[in-house]
């Protein structure tokens, strides 16, 4: 049996913790600030990657993929990507290992590269390499390209799934004849990010655009989704940047137009990552474990079977396989756990603790009268219905699940939006209850500063959605134009 699980309200951090390894999602590596992901770890981001790379298909994306290993010089081409990264590149210096006078080994000193290699922090610098030889004319645009990638960060304060030094995700890199159409394909993928983060994780977010001090290094813009988790702090559920012509001038990436006139390209940079599964525990689970939406389960459904001798065995898996074939016919993600090994009573627990959002039970007694226990993770419902139209109502639930899921979210972070409109009041609702905080901002970075260093708040981002609204800013009393989201953030 797994480890009890710590309640939320004692230790959020624990809490979270103890969920993730309870359900089986991830462990620490030897190596420091990497992780392990496990078997039900891998299937979440493996949905979630399908789920994804369908939406980018869709919308004219193919997938390609490039090299871990980045020259050292192409970082300091951009010189705002190379002051943003810099000090979370790991570098490769010699291509193989021998021992000293004592033993040990190190890197042989022969073996020093002529050229350092950065491991991959990002790759808009070896890209935008390729692109300026792939790309003459304008005949040869747009580039609508993605890669399924590991990138690495050094990360000094890592936590499962939210920070860690090596993680997996995927970096759409575009290139585009006209400033609109860039500006256009980042806010496109701005909304495929939000659509699936909404109708799949169930996550309700927040469209906006980041402040100048925290876009993206080299972007002229950085679009963002913003989630909401249960303790109140912020989740940056992913990013998609229009980078102007920065990188395309940096690399010498230029085209001829339609007036024969030579330009350079237009770009932009989108990505998500296995962030994605931390910020999917953090929204739905509960004391009790992990809780997932039906869309992203590898599991929608168990299928638990109850005898006490081998007769009653023989009959009650009998019926369990057929109600398991009639599932999977009907398009469910099923699985019958018959393994004699554990008592159902435990098997309930551990489904419990890894999230299958329905449990079916069969006894004896459930095969004579035709009927199954069904039971809904998310409410702890359990009802004993009849057998007959069984996928019907799996499906039914299944659906309701997704949407209570997504409602319950949405309702919390609505409750968790504080408008005010003076800075003792913004302290004191951020200390007491935390969450989104809507203010006027005055649109100075030193302000902006002022108020992380006072309160570890930042600006999360400028709602797309904004209405212009004129004010003071909250601080410094200065003219504002419109409200801003703070929070405390992951």
């Amino acid at each position: 049996m797994a480890d009890a699980v710590t309640p939320r309200e004692e230790d959020y951090s624990q809490w979270y913790l103890d969920v993730v390894r309870n359900a089986k999602l991830a462990e620490n590596s030897p190596a420091r600030g990497c992780m392990i992901i496990r078997p039900n770890g891998m299937a979440l981001w493996e949905n979630m990657r399908e789920a994804l790379d369908g939406m980018f298909k869709a919308t004219g994306h193919e997938n390609l993929y490039f090299p871990i290993f980045i020259p050292e010089r192409f970082m300091a081409r951009e010189a705002k990507h190379v002051e943003g990264f810099a000090k979370e590149c790991a570098i490769v210096t010699h291509s193989r290992l021998t021992t000293n006078e004592d033993g040990d080994l190190i890197p042989d000193p022969e073996s020093k590269l002529g050229e350092n290699y950065i491991v991959r922090p990002t790759s808009e610098t070896i890209i935008w390499d390729t692109y300026s030889k792939w790309i003459q004319s304008y005949r040869d645009l747009p580039l609508l390209y993605n890669q399924w990638a590991n990138v690495v960060r050094w990360e000094m304060r890592p936590r499962l799934f939210l920070r860690t030094a090596e993680f997996l995700w995927q970096e759409g890199h575009t290139a585009h004849a006209t400033k609109e159409e860039a500006i256009e394909e980042a806010e496109r993928m701005l909304d495929v990010y939000a659509t699936f983060a909404e109708e799949y994780m169930a996550m309700p977010v927040i469209r906006g655009r980041k402040t100048e001090s925290e876009r993206f290094p080299g972007a002229v813009d950085t679009y963002c989704i913003e989630a909401m988790m249960q303790d109140g702090k912020a989740l940056q559920a992913g990013t998609s940047h229009f980078l102007g012509q920065n990188f395309a001038k940096a690399f010498d990436c230029t085209f001829t137009n339609e007036d024969n006139e030579v330009e350079h390209v237009w770009a932009t940079s989108w990505g998500v990552s296995t962030r994605l599964v931390g910020g999917l525990v953090m929204t739905h689970s509960d004391d009790q474990g992990l809780v997932l939406p039906p869309k992203l389960a590898r599991d929608q459904v168990v299928i638990v079977p109850i005898y006490f001798n081998d007769d009653q065995r023989a009959t009650v898996l009998k019926e369990a396989e057929r109600i398991k074939q009639e599932l999977a016919d009907a398009g469910i993600r099923v699985k019958l756990d018959a393994d004699d090994n554990q008592k159902p009573g435990w098997k309930f627990a551990e489904y419990e603790l890894q999230g299958i959002p329905v449990r079916l039970a069969i006894g004896p007694r459930d095969v004579k009268n035709e009927n199954v226990e069904i039971a809904r993770r998310d409410t702890k419902e359990k009802n004993i219905v009849p057998q007959e139209g069984i996928a019907d109502r799996v499906k039914t639930m299944l659906d309701d699940i997704q949407t209570s899921l997504y409602e319950t979210a949405l309702a919390r972070q609505e409750e968790m939006t504080t408008t005010v409109d003076d800075y003792d009041t913004f302290k004191e609702v951020l200390e007491e209850k935390g969450g989104f905080i809507r203010a006027h901002w005055d649109g100075t970075a030193e302000t902006e500063q002022r108020i992380q260093d006072e309160t570890k708040a930042t600006i999360r981002c400028i709602p797309l959605d904004q209405e212009e609204e004129e004010g003071v800013d909250m601080v410094t009393g200065k003219p504002s134009k419109g409200r801003v989201l703070f929070a405390k953030a992951y």
